[in-house]
């Protein structure tokens, strides 16, 4: 059956076996509650590599037990980060996460051309998985953090991720809209135009693993009544599974909508490495670092 929320997500990856995280700079409150919560719950082991003396102070205010995981003491912030991706790359850890870390740095240790963890030929993304109270099952949603405004090549390759992944959800063809502000293809519109491409593409079995339609408007993409008003026949209007963004600030805004004024939940993750990578928001939430940590060992692969 497929995985229709986060809990029911997180409930497969509670293992005996677990995953281990290393963090880069792991000495702020969100991302430490994070990480007690999945070392408690049995999800991961965490390694905690950052400033020792401020983990100590925030573990005294949360009343954390530092004994739970691993730590290295690190000050220096790329230094700390550059032994979190060593970890990663040397196999003692499966997951890399940020936790202090500027988004810079973090990003520049991960594409790395000789350290780095970005497979050859491969883009960097970001997959957010959103559990939201008027939607019956998750929304694979992308890009949302990385890409800025993705060409068609990247928009495929984006997909493609958002694909494999959802198939970790057991969701055996998932629904693909890509969401444009009209249904209608324009000249005048690009994203319309590579909606229209990559519809195409998928119907002539170039993008397998899923049922594709674009361009679809928010709107039809969720809702069935929505459709029955417009008059809009699909096989994914409103049933997706995936919606794939033209740009950033489309799929940045719904996000942010959704957690910050749907009471949505949020798992996240950045795709296309050689391992996983959790980069969380600073503004991010406990519960969603968390389920994000839960993503992470969910896609990490044998």
């Amino acid at each position: 059956m497929p995985i229709k929320s986060l809990d029911e997500m997180l409930a497969t990856v509670k293992s005996s076996k677990n995953r281990r995280v290393a963090v880069a700079c792991g000495h702020d409150p969100h991302t430490i509650e994070a990480s007690h919560k999945a070392v408690k719950e049995n999800v991961v082991d965490i390694t905690l590599i950052g400033h020792k003396e401020r983990m100590e102070k925030i573990a005294i205010e949360k009343k954390i037990d530092l004994s739970l995981f691993d730590i290295i003491d690190e000050k220096d912030e790329w230094k700390a980060g550059k032994k979190a991706i060593t970890m990663v790359t040397n196999k003692k850890a499966d997951i890399l996460m940020k936790g202090l870390i500027s988004t810079s740095s973090y990003m520049k240790l991960i594409l790395d051309k000789e350290e780095g963890l970005l497979h050859k030929g491969k883009i960097l993304s970001h997959i957010a998985v959103l559990e939201v109270p008027t939607y019956p099952k998750l929304l694979f949603t992308a890009d949302v953090a990385v890409i800025p405004l993705p060409d068609l090549s990247q928009k495929i390759q984006i997909l493609n991720y958002c694909i494999e992944i959802a198939h970790m959800f057991d969701i055996e063809k998932p629904k693909a809209a890509i969401i444009a502000a009209t249904e209608k293809v324009s000249p005048k519109m690009n994203a319309t135009i590579d909606a229209a491409i990559i519809t195409q593409m998928a119907r002539r079995g170039q993008i397998r693993g899923a049922i594709v339609d674009g361009p679809l408007a928010l709107d039809v993409a969720v809702s069935k009544e929505c459709c029955a008003i417009k008059g809009l026949e699909s096989p994914v209007a409103g049933d997706a599974d995936i919606l794939l963004f033209s740009n950033i600030e489309a799929g940045n805004s719904f996000y942010k909508s959704i957690t910050q004024l749907g009471r949505g939940r949020l798992a996240a993750l950045v795709t296309g490495t050689s391992a996983p990578c959790i980069l969380t928001s600073r503004a991010d939430s406990e519960d969603s670092k968390f389920l994000s940590i839960a993503l992470a060992a969910k896609t990490v692969k044998e």
